[in-house]
Parts: structure tokens; sequence; C-alpha cells
């Protein structure tokens, strides 16, 4: 096993360090150089989901063939080379940033995050995820720390906001201000009713005016009479689509016959039933979601998701886990490779946070994010270091999550 190393001794102030969100190599800004980086040459293929899915749902937004993107980034073929180099560092940083509104009940984002060669990395899956549910997470930061990102197609990223479930008020304004043309509302929230939901959604439709595209989110929270009758309620508000409103895929699947049937033209994403699920590709081969949603971090990185992207045969949707920006620029790195993004993304979500990492954070201008240089502030991982109790618990996870994965 290889053990990461957490070290108390602190850096000078002035010290950042600057990553590329381009693929381009990193260039620091430091009186004190890299530190010390010790590394383990450890060639290693993790291997991926086997199978393939090409449903008659797969449209002209994903038809376009990956050749151009395997030209530009030949480790897409095969199985995905995750975790080839493990890193042993000998400083890393845990970070507690609080949230400006609580979300999904959350109301603090907990992580790790280190320097590698190729850059910064985030680790910092969700205390729902435990065991070996945790190593794909890990992929992603090593893939971030030391193999950096394919070269992008483009160069900004088009996103949407993202709108807790709080009161319709407070719905309107977070739309209007978020400079974002698009708005993914959080719905079915425990404790709430689909009264409360409708109250939020029209509050958001009446801030981005008839224009603007509404989705929702149920975090898989409906059963499938509850999403029938709540897409139906919300039918009337031109939703662009509604994200993981059953857990199962056969709920998935019997709600979309359903809508077809009722001619709701209502488009189903599916997020929870790709990243959490044993096999990612079963939404597509049973038909039971029109659209794809990618988290980063949860599937192993950006080279893992442009392989799903690829075979699931669906139009996808990029979207982030809740972290710092120094997460966000991962996401923003599988957006700006896909052949094709035929969707905002849902990467805006540094704004829901109460502090960020970065100098200058990830958040969008105009609806958008543009790629380029980050800067990681040592002061902001200093100011946001937790207590000792909570240092501890996420060295031991972060070890065992190593162990799990062979490191």
């Amino acid at each position: 096993m290889i053990w990461l190393e957490y070290r108390d001794h602190a850096r000078p102030l002035d010290w950042v360090g600057r990553q590329r969100c381009d693929g381009r190599p990193t260039t620091y800004r430091s009186r004190q150089g890299r530190g010390n980086l010790r590394r383990l040459n450890r060639p290693e293929l993790c291997g991926s989901w086997a199978g393939g899915a090409h449903g008659d749902q797969a449209s002209q937004l994903c038809a376009e063939p990956f050749d151009k993107l395997r030209a530009q980034a030949p480790n897409l073929s095969g199985a995905s080379i995750l975790g080839q180099t493990w890193t042993v560092l000998e400083q890393a940083y845990c970070y507690a940033v609080g949230l400006r509104t609580r979300f999904r009940g959350i109301g603090e984002r907990q992580g790790v995050v280190w320097r590698g060669d190729a850059g910064w990395a985030e680790w910092s899956p969700f205390l729902d995820y435990q065991g070996t549910q945790l190593v794909p997470w890990l992929h992603a930061a090593e893939e971030a720390a030391e193999l950096g990102w394919p070269a992008p197609l483009r160069t900004e990223i088009p996103v949407n906001s993202t709108i807790p479930a709080v009161a319709p008020e407070q719905a309107y304004d977070l739309a209007r201000t978020a400079g974002c043309r698009t708005a993914k509302i959080k719905v079915a929230e425990r404790g709430q009713t689909l009264i409360e939901d409708v109250a939020r959604v029209e509050a958001v439709r009446d801030a981005l005016g008839p224009s603007g595209k509404v989705r929702v989110d149920a975090n898989g929270a409906w059963g499938l009479d509850e999403a029938v009758h709540a897409v139906a309620e919300l039918h009337r508000f031109d939703l662009e689509y509604v994200e993981q409103p059953c857990a199962s895929v056969d709920e998935l699947a019997d709600l979309r016959r359903h809508l077809v049937r009722s001619g709701l033209s209502v488009p189903i994403a599916a997020d929870e039933s790709i990243r959490r699920a044993q096999d990612p590709y079963e939404v597509a081969e049973r038909q039971a979601a029109d659209i794809a949603v990618l988290k980063v971090q949860p599937l192993g990185g950006v080279r893992a998701c442009l392989q799903i992207a690829e075979r699931i045969g669906l139009p996808v949707v990029v979207s982030s886990a809740l972290e710092t920006s120094i997460g966000i620029r991962a996401g923003l790195a599988l957006a700006a490779a896909l052949p094709e993004l035929p969707y905002a993304c849902g990467l805006n979500t540094v704004a829901l946070l109460a502090a960020d990492l970065a100098i200058e954070p990830l958040t969008a201008v105009d609806g958008a994010i543009k790629l380029g240089d980050l800067t990681v502030d040592q002061q902001a991982l200093d100011r946001h270091r937790p207590n000792a109790q909570v240092r501890q618990f996420w060295q031991a996870r972060l070890m065992q999550t190593r162990g799990l994965a062979g490191g």
C-alpha cells in the first residue's frame, strides 16, 4: 500500500500554483519551486465497463464520430488509463467550505486537494459514498494530478444556474442575477410538497422569460406515480428536461413510455442511474433516458467519461459534484473535449459555495465559463482548513481508498 503523508508545516503565503485548464503545461509562480513530490510508476490499466448501448433515441446530437477526439487524445482508445502513476505527496490540503444555502441536505462541502506533475486535483466524494464506490473519485483525482486533460475542442463552456429548493422569491432572484439563460431547479426536496415545487419553477420561468430554458432535478426522489403527476403539473413551464425523476431504471423506462403515450414531450435525463450504476449503459439499452448526465469525479475521470459518452449513444450534459474550482476545472475539461455539446452544462456550482480555493473562482459570465489558467490561493487553503478531527477523517478515508484501489 502507498501511504499519503499529511504534513502540517506551512508554506509561505505568497505561494500560489497555476494550473492550465487547456491541457498545456502547468506553470507556477513560487519562490519555493514545486516542493517535494515522490512518484512511484505503476503501469496499470483500470478496466472500464464492458458493453455498449445504441438505442433508437441516439440522435444527431451525438451521432458525430469521436475520430477527431481520438486523434487529439490517443489514450481514449482501449481501456482508460487511470491511476497510472500513484503519487506519494508530502503535503495535501483538507478543506471545508460552507454553502450559501443548504443543498440536498448539505451545509458544508469538504474534501482534499493536492498538486501533481500535471496540476491540481480535488478528491471530494460525498459521505454517502463508501468502500469501492470511492475508487473512481480517486482515479479522477489521480488523472487530474498526473495526466492532465485531452486537448480542448472549445474554449468557452455554456452553463446553467442551479436553483436550490428555496422559496419562490429567492428562486426568482437567483435566476435573475445568475446571468445564465438556462436554470436547473431542485425539486422533490424532503419535507416539501409538489405545490412548493410548482411555485419555485414558475418563479424561475418568470425570471428567465419565455426564451429561457428550465430543467428540473428530482434526484430520484419520486416514485413512478408521483413522477407522472409531477411532470404533468410542471409540463406547462416548457421543461427542457427532467433529471432523474425516479431512482430505478425500471421506473425511468416506465415513466418515459407513459410520457410518450400521454403526448408529454418532456425528455428524461439520467444522472444517478449512470454514475451510481454497476452498468452505466443500462439506461440507454432499456430506453429509459433521452440524455446522459456525466460527472467527472464519481465516474472516474475525464477520459472515463469520454469513453462513456462515445458508447452510450445519448446526448451528454456535463455536471458537477458540487466541487470547488479545482474540481470544476475537470468538468470544464470534459465539456471542452466532447465532440458535441448540445446542452448548457451544470458547472456553475461554485456560485453555491460561500467561498472558494481559487483566486478567481470558475463562475459564469454571461452564461458561460471560459477555459484558462486557474490560480489556487494558498491563503484560502489555510483559511478553509478544517479542525484536526475532520482532517484525520479525510486522511483515513483517502488512505483506505488508496488501499482499495491497489495503491
